[in-house]
């Protein structure tokens, strides 16, 4: 039973630690105006490329109906673009713009130079290579 309650107790850490690191990160995000929901969205296109007002839904965990505000809003900006499906006319693409494509990667810059600052300044190097194993494991259980 002590197996059992310690891994709960486990999980209960990670997620915590998990969950303020991920609310930490989103305070150092730049002032760029978009929401969760649109950074995410336009994070995913410059990683995947084009995708379906559906598909970008369901990778969001939306229904797509809940994405339209968001995604006029982004394509009134500029930051991405529509354009019909090659196979299936009734569909769009959604794409990324070379505007989007600098917000997603300012943001990513400025919230990787303050993650970076303070590995540097708060972690000896021991715990740096305890933070390097963490991470693979972080990776692996986010597979499951």
């Amino acid at each position: 039973m002590d197996d059992n309650r310690d891994t709960i107790d486990l999980a209960r850490q990670t997620r915590d630690s998990v969950s303020a690191l991920s609310r930490r990160m989103r305070q150092e995000r730049p002032a760029h105006g978009l929401g969760l929901t649109s950074a995410s969205v336009l994070s995913r296109l410059e990683r995947v490329g084009s995708l379906s007002p559906k598909e970008l839904a369901t990778h969001e965990g939306v229904q797509p109906q809940s994405l339209t505000r968001q995604l006029a809003a982004l394509e009134e900006r500029g930051l991405i673009t529509r354009r019909p499906h090659a196979r299936d006319g009734r569909q769009v693409l959604m794409e990324i713009t070379d505007a989007g494509r600098s917000l997603v990667e300012a943001d990513r810059r400025s919230r990787d130079a303050w993650l970076a600052q303070a590995i540097a300044t708060r972690l000896t190097a021991v715990e740096r290579d305890v933070l390097r194993a963490a991470n693979k494991l972080l990776d692996l259980l986010s597979e499951t």
